[in-house]
């Protein structure tokens, strides 16, 4: 990949709606406008991931009069940002609510906001373990929040039926910390999990596998893809989820058979036990 774009060039790195004055504003671009290595890569990233969350928006701003977007543990809103631009700006209907626990960063993206003229970009300052969700949103993004906190996420876009899910999970240490505490019964599966970095790996792995089967089972259809290639990001794995039933028995069954084989119980599992 080149180390740097020069600004006479950087149109073509873009979407074709989206803005440099955007990617000013957001510090992607030098003062000279030009893209650095560093600011390139955060871009093919975040232009990635739009293009795979283009028919979940399509369909969401298609099919209801008021859509509303939620970007959990949403950082700086980088991706809230470039969502707005790209498929709110020109609607007139539509709203994009970020939560993130981090005041300073919510204050910052609300002023950017202002400044920007993005009249329908919320900000709600919170974990998301105990974040004010609204009653009803259409689609989820959580775009490598840390942990734990993709769960809570999931969680919540489960239990208020969302339409559509898009995660890309970060570090994942819960289960692997189980791993290590109880290790599973059957010997196959402890050997998995025996080794440090083995269990790391395995646990991260195993993580997601739950993640993608807990929506199954409540209805969702799934994708696990790759976000990007491994030069740009170690942290590049994307669930998609869409509804199309209220539940799945099969796949509650395959999940039940997992937990029970692993012996492990994600935050996931326990934040949606009873619902």
């Amino acid at each position: 990949m080149r180390r740097q774009v020069k600004a006479a060039e950087v149109r073509r790195e873009l979407l074709p709606e989206q803005s440099p004055e955007l990617l000013r504003e957001l510090h992607l671009l030098t003062r000279d406008g030009d893209l650095n290595a560093d600011a390139l890569r955060k871009l093919k990233q975040v232009n990635h991931l739009v293009g795979l969350l283009r028919p979940a928006l399509d369909d969401v701003l298609g099919r209801f009069g008021r859509p509303l977007v939620v970007d959990a543990g949403s950082g700086n809103a980088y991706l809230g940002f470039v969502l707005y631009e790209l498929f709110f700006k020109g609607e007139e209907k539509g709203e994009l609510l970020s939560i993130e626990a981090r005041a300073e960063l919510t204050s910052r993206s609300e002023e950017r906001a202002r400044r920007l003229g993005f009249g329908r970009m919320r900000f709600v300052t919170a974990p998301l373990a105990s974040a004010p969700w609204p009653e009803r949103f259409h689609l989820l993004t959580a775009l490598h929040a840390c942990d734990t906190a993709t769960d809570d996420a999931l969680a919540a876009a489960i239990r208020h039926g969302v339409d559509h899910v898009a995660v890309v999970p970060c570090c994942q240490a819960e289960v692997a910390r189980q791993l290590r505490e109880r290790p599973p019964a059957s010997p196959v599966m402890a050997a998995l999990a025996e080794h440090p970095w083995h269990r790391r790996e395995f646990g991260s792995h195993l993580t997601n596998v739950i993640r993608a089967l807990v929506l199954e089972a409540n209805g969702y259809s799934v994708t696990v893809t790759e976000l990007t290639g491994w030069e740009h990001s170690l942290k590049n794995e994307l669930i998609l989820g869409r509804k199309v039933r209220g539940e799945s028995q099969q796949a509650r069954k395959r999940l039940e058979a997992l937990l029970a084989e692993t012996g492990v119980r994600p935050a996931l599992v326990r934040a949606l036990e009873g619902v």
